[in-house]
């Protein structure tokens, strides 16, 4: 592989700056993209370039320029967002237009002029940082729906630049991305990269239709001639660190982690669910047909427990408190019509756990259940399959998550049918342990060949090719 200048960019540094007591406090992001990129960067000159997720509003010029010393040892660089470009642009365009309508929910879709001329700015001070860095030999590689504006920018001024972008939500149908106002500017801003890399081979062909149907640009197999630059199409499945997850069960402080939790004592089947508390994961869905489960199959009272897993997500945003509401209001609900004297059916935490605890949480559940509305791609349920190393447990998964097309031998369902989802519970629990050790099997080969270092390697590489 050859050494170029790689710049990396996306909305979120893999390093967060806090502010206490008016002192600075630089903290690592362990998560996916993070170990995925340093893959491709260690050994080569390289810059993340993003926000470090506090308000510049909170920062003095001399916090600024103690943070952008610091980082700087990190391979980073900061971008400051203020008060109101984090409302407008962030909590506004990112994840109120964009979001809810790249996930299907076109009801919850805002679409606010403030919103998208806030994002406009963000993607210009995006580059207006950036460009300090571009040399002739630079790779750019661009990251998510934050940012979709920013492949034109660089291009305008850059012609010859060599710029990736890779979308990590799904791209919507044309018949939802019309809806958006701003279709042809985002179009136009991804068709600045020289190539767009998405999870799955839908979200490419839904993008590639919506390209020809809005800016009439045609394609052939998946290359697009866009007024004679040639910009590339393609998927990449993005993996976990599996060597990790495998690892962890072993640990003997996972191993007396586990003994140490008082809901596995009891010989009882575990069912275990963890999400963002984001209304794209289909929790409340999920708790209906658990309890429909429960209705219908009275042999399982006091015979399964569910761990119920919400990550905390976007709080301060109207919709997230009403979900968690709701969430709480069924768990409530279900814990008090079937709950006995020393059972109660669904143990529910609204917090995130350390890496230890869900590595404990994952290789004692019987049933991981993931059934989100609408995803992306879902690590969760590859970072389950990695955990069991006894190749035993049953994977029920959604066919609306992007991971569904790799992880075949899982019970997939629809999880707007209640009915399917309680039968594949039953099916999960009473499935033999051959059969269970076979599905798992066939998916950890799979996911153990293609991880998070494949998967940033193979795009730098289709990037240079």
């Amino acid at each position: 592989m050859s050494r170029k200048k790689l710049i990396i960019t996306s909305t979120r540094l893999p390093v967060s700056v806090s502010k206490v007591n008016g002192r600075l406090h630089f903290s690592q992001s362990t998560g996916g993209l993070a170990t995925g990129v340093s893959s491709v960067s260690k050994s080569r000159d390289s810059v993340w370039v993003g926000w470090p997720g506090i308000s510049s509003d909170e920062l003095t010029a001399k916090d600024k320029v103690e943070i952008t010393k610091e980082l700087k040892k990190y391979k980073c660089h900061p971008i400051f967002l203020s008060k109101g470009d984090v409302e407008n642009y962030y909590s506004g365009y990112c994840n109120a237009t964009i979001w809810p309508l790249f996930h299907y929910f076109t009801k919850m879709t805002a679409y606010e002029p403030v919103y998208w001329e806030s994002y406009k700015k963000v993607n210009a001070l995006f580059y207006k940082e950036i460009k300090q860095f571009i040399n002739d030999d630079a790779q750019i590689w661009v990251h998510d729906y934050q940012l979709m504006l920013l492949p034109q920018l660089i291009r305008d001024k850059n012609k010859e630049a060599l710029i990736g972008f890779f979308l990590h939500t799904p791209f919507p149908s044309f018949e939802i991305f019309r809806l958006l106002p701003e279709r042809t500017e985002i179009l136009k801003g991804l068709l600045g990269a020289s190539l767009i890399g998405f999870h799955t081979y839908d979200y490419v062909s839904h993008f590639l239709t919506s390209v020809t149907r809005t800016v009439g640009y045609e394609n052939n197999l998946g290359t697009i001639d866009v007024d004679g630059r040639f910009v590339q199409t393609d998927a990449f499945p993005i993996g976990i660190d599996y060597d990790k997850f495998a690892r962890e069960p072993k640990k003997q402080k996972v191993k007396k982690l586990v003994k140490s939790f008082d809901v596995f004592d009891n010989h009882k089947k575990i069912i275990l669910t963890v999400d963002r508390s984001d209304y794209s994961k289909g929790i409340p869905a999920r708790l209906d047909a658990f309890e429909l489960f429960l209705r219908q199959n009275p042999k399982y009272l006091d015979k399964v427990i569910m761990i119920l897993l919400a990550v905390p997500s976007r709080e301060d945003v109207g919709a997230y408190q009403e979900l968690r509401e709701t969430i709480e209001q069924k768990v409530s609900r279900i814990n008090g019509h079937y709950s006995t004297v020393d059972w109660s059916p669904i143990v529910y935490r609204h917090q995130a756990v350390p890496f230890n605890e869900l590595s404990a949480l994952y290789s004692k559940a019987d049933v991981m259940l993931v059934t989100p509305l609408r995803d992306g791609m879902n690590l969760v349920a590859k970072e389950y399959v990695a955990t069991h190393h006894k190749s035993d447990g049953v994977l029920v998964l959604s066919e609306m998550a992007g991971v569904a097309s790799e992880l075949t031998e899982a019970i997939q369902v629809n999880p707007n049918d209640s009915q399917m989802v309680a039968n594949a519970i039953v099916q999960a629990l009473e499935m033999p342990t051959k059969e269970q050790k076979v599905r798992m099997k066939a998916m950890q080969e799979r996911i153990s060949d293609y991880t998070i270092s494949r998967w940033a390697d193979d795009y730098i590489q289709e990037l240079e090719s």
